[in-house]
């Protein structure tokens, strides 16, 4: 069965099949954009008992007409039959649709984008008949994207840079980045938004940086409807009503949003003292623990919480 992070990291190519084009470009490899895009059927079954299929297949054309055929393949681990599998499709695409193909790998781990990179040589070491030569994206193709401004500029390109680097330090910084974008884009086009919502948090599969995109779909993305975040809204209603009175609700709304900000500095790995703890779980400010939750998306360490803008500890 294929993953929700396998997934998102071909599907986004086929909601933006442009995507292909700006990405590459970050590690030198320059195509004409598409004027035109289209999917294909990726099933390249032959008429016998053996099934071959590519993640994602688009036809794109470009304005010199010149279109070329792009195979998208998730790879999550080395596999040593994946060079003879990707040989097949590339000669059966172009004795098929008479187009040269190109074959993108997608990989969210170092060691997987350093292996798939690598030409592999079919036929004898004296004359090979056959290279492959995949086209790699990897952790460190794409720009780590930082700004609100920068991620709203291309959101596609801004979910599959998170995506890539899922499993680094940088991951928070796009994904608080890539929320303010969503929030925003929300506004003109909730749907849009929340498709790309979905991708993200598939994306990211099991890692931390997965619990920390729910921490910020929970405190920012209110129109986002995946399962997750309505599962954490039923959770904060049915909490609500078990209070029985306004009171109750404000403390309870307080101690969860303390416990947030422990959850999401736990999950990235950063150590906080007992004193630091008692800290956050005295304030009874609403506000206060907001600008600490948000502080606690790219904080380095949990003093960092305490201290406002310009580096001053808060009074």
């Amino acid at each position: 069965m294929v993953s929700s992070p396998h997934e998102a990291l071909h599907r986004i190519f086929q909601e933006d099949p442009a995507l292909f084009v700006r990405a590459v470009k970050s590690i030198g490899i320059t195509f004409d954009a598409p004027v035109s895009a289209g999917p294909l059927p990726t099933d390249l079954t032959e008429n016998r008992p053996l099934e071959r299929r590519v993640d994602t297949l688009l036809r794109l054309d470009t304005e010199g007409g010149a279109g070329f055929l792009l195979a998208v393949e998730s790879q999550s681990a080395p596999d040593p039959k994946k060079p003879a599998s990707w040989a097949y499709y590339a000669s059966y695409l172009h004795a098929k649709y008479r187009l040269p193909p190109v074959l993108l790998v997608v990989c969210a781990d170092r060691r997987t984008a350093a292996w798939a990179s690598q030409h592999v040589d079919i036929g004898p070491p004296q004359w090979p008949s056959l290279t492959v030569r995949p086209l790699v994206l990897g952790p460190d193709s794409l720009p780590v994207i930082r700004s609100s401004e920068e991620a709203a500029r291309d959101i596609p390109l801004t979910v599959l840079s998170a995506a890539l680097r899922r499993r680094d330090p940088d991951a928070g910084a796009i994904l608080k980045a890539l929320g303010t974008a969503l929030k925003d884009l929300s506004a003109d086009d909730e749907k849009t938004a929340s498709k790309f919502a979905v991708y993200m948090e598939q994306g990211l599969g099991t890692t931390p940086a997965a619990n920390l995109w729910r921490q910020i779909m929970a405190a920012d993305l209110s129109f986002f409807q995946s399962e997750t975040a309505q599962n954490l809204r039923a959770e904060g209603r049915e909490k609500g009503r078990s209070e029985g009175r306004q009171e109750g609700r404000e403390e309870g709304r307080v101690a969860g949003r303390a416990e947030d900000i422990l959850l999401l500095l736990r999950n990235r790995g950063i150590q906080v003292s007992e004193d630091e703890r008692a800290c956050i779980l005295s304030c009874g400010d609403l506000e206060v623990l907001g600008a600490w939750f948000t502080r606690a998306i790219t904080a380095a360490s949990a003093a960092e919480l305490f201290v406002d803008a310009e580096g001053e500890p808060e009074s």
